[in-house]
């Protein structure tokens, strides 16, 4: 499913560019300013996307934005149906589809260091601080940890560290993103003990004050980083862009306040990243400095 930029090639964008650039706005890979990019439908995937495509807009480019699952996001790069994603969870995450299409795609490298998988409870539980901890105090949890889609990787993580730490007596709920925020939401506000799969970035950690149980056995992995991942020659055909993109780079706490816009009622995710971006040409200047066109 594709959703096209409205305003296409934008003048007024380019000229901004230009003046954070040095580049000559009427230059800006004129011959096919046309760009795709790929992504699933994640917290923080939608912010980073619709992050880049302001930006990439604001550099005179026309930018499509397509929302597939990861295996199709990744055969749509490999492909050349897509031009790039931001949003590639490595080296373990997304292990599978990068082997799979390891010759076909190229790895700009990491936008974003200090990616991490686990168990999450209010900060305020401090009966465990351990996920081996909570065999002992299942009952005070509801003998249970909630999830989010069975079909999740982090769901599968979950159900091993289990069985690595003898949790047998927990039962594991699966259920979507949002159903398990509400019940920790819910927690939350009643002060109760609650423990949910989680993960970094995600904008809950910028709402609300809560740690990871410590992982000794390490059935979660390490940090992961999230890639951009790009087509075949993207760089070629396409330099300024690629530039940007190899350029885009930011923090978990930057990500996760830009997040926490989405949840604001009525909120869309595109007005937010316009938002983002206007309010952080810091930021953006550095992702676009050294891509003039030549």
């Amino acid at each position: 499913m594709n959703f096209r930029a409205s305003n296409g090639y934008s003048l007024i964008g380019a000229f901004a560019f230009a003046a954070l650039t040095g580049a000559n706005p009427a230059s800006a890979e004129a011959r096919d300013n046309s760009i795709n990019l790929a992504y699933v439908e994640w917290p923080d995937a939608i912010v980073s996307t619709n992050v880049m495509r302001v930006v990439l807009e604001d550099a005179g480019f026309e930018v499509e934005t397509s929302l597939l699952s990861a295996a199709a996001m990744w055969q749509a790069v490999a492909s050349g149906e897509a031009d790039a994603m931001v949003d590639a969870w490595l080296p373990t995450t997304q292990q599978e589809y990068y082997q799979r299409h390891e010759d076909q795609v190229v790895d700009l490298g990491a936008n974003l260091d200090g990616t991490r998988q686990g168990l999450v409870v209010p900060d305020y539980v401090d009966n465990v601080a351990s996920i081996g901890d909570l065999a002992d105090h299942a009952g005070e949890f509801d003998d249970r940890i909630v999830g989010i889609d069975p079909g999740d990787g982090i769901m599968q993580r979950t159900e091993a560290a289990m069985a690595t730490y003898g949790l047998a007596d927990m039962n594991l709920v699966g259920v979507s993103d949002a159903t398990m925020i509400d019940a920790l939401e819910s927690a939350i506000d009643s002060n109760e003990a609650i423990v949910v799969t989680g993960w970094t970035p995600h904008w809950m950690f910028a709402r609300w004050d809560l740690r990871y149980l410590d992982d000794p056995e390490h059935a979660y992995g390490g940090a992961e980083q999230i890639h951009t991942i790009v087509r075949q020659g993207l760089r070629e055909e396409m330099p300024v862009a690629t530039c940007i993109l190899d350029n885009f780079q930011w923090t978990p706490e930057t990500i996760n306040q830009a997040m926490l816009m989405n949840q604001q009622e009525d909120a869309t995710a595109y007005d937010n990243a316009r938002q983002w971006v206007n309010n952080h040409q810091d930021v953006v200047s550095a992702w676009t400095q050294g891509c003039a066109q030549e």
